[in-house]
């Protein structure tokens, strides 16, 4: 019989809710506050400040339940994208009212929601997030084994640097070729991202700790994935 647990299906809702909104946003605005590191500009999609609360309860999910649940979750969120896609482009296609036409229209709905119904967010979002996130669940298992379940911070850190670098690029990489993002911005948007979601994991690292301690006492669970198949796509 499988095991039940009293917060598993919290985690896994906030995890989805967070990254749909963050995928929302980031077709919506893209944010510049005007400040530069080495004549680089520090500009961003607004799913960026949303989007490492994903990883940071990625991480939660793999150390206190283990890959194969992790596994299942972002195989969830994964469902959840394609979902949101595909009724946001349902949306787009219906007919307009005509009051709403004249104040807002298609052409605005288009130009702040149409990236997540069309190719370019939809594919860039789907192919980084994929990558991203089972990245940095494998590397947070393994590590937990070979660090023998010390040094929480190392293994979140560490496996964030891999998976926000994998998402990072395939979600403007992908983005860019559809024309979501213009290509002069592409490695302002991809250092931008990286640096940005690297940053909130590390600073929140103080309150990663204090949930996954909170959970293992509340769930009575510690997962070690000895003998995991961390194969993506095994049952």
């Amino acid at each position: 019989m499988q095991r039940q647990y009293r917060y598993f299906d919290i985690v896994m809702s906030l995890f989805v809710t967070i990254l749909v909104v963050s995928n929302v946003a980031s077709s919506a605005k893209i944010i510049d506050l005007g400040i530069s590191l080495f004549s680089l500009p520090l500009m961003f999609d607004a799913g960026t400040i949303v989007f490492p609360v994903s990883y940071i309860f990625g991480d939660i999910l793999t150390e206190v339940y283990g890959y194969k649940r992790s596994r299942r979750v972002i195989w969830t969120g994964f469902a959840a994208l394609v979902l949101s896609a595909l009724l946001f482009w349902l949306v787009g296609v219906l007919p307009g009212e005509a009051s709403w036409q004249a104040y807002a229209g298609d052409v605005a709905y288009t130009a702040i929601l149409g990236g997540m119904s069309s190719g370019g967010i939809v594919l860039g979002s789907l192919a980084g997030y994929w990558g991203g996130e089972f990245t940095n669940s494998t590397i947070l298992a393994k590590m937990k084994i070979w660090s023998r379940g010390k040094h929480l911070w190392m293994r979140t850190l560490g496996s964030t640097l891999a998976g926000e670098l994998v998402d990072s690029l395939l979600f403007v990489l992908v983005a860019s070729l559809f024309g979501v993002f213009p290509w002069q911005i592409f490695f302002s948007l991809a250092f931008t991202n990286y640096l940005f979601k690297v940053s909130i994991e590390a600073l929140m690292t103080p309150l990663t700790y204090a949930i996954v301690s909170a959970l293992k006492r509340a769930e009575n669970e510690d997962v070690y994935d000895y003998g995991t198949d961390f194969n993506p796509f095994a049952a």
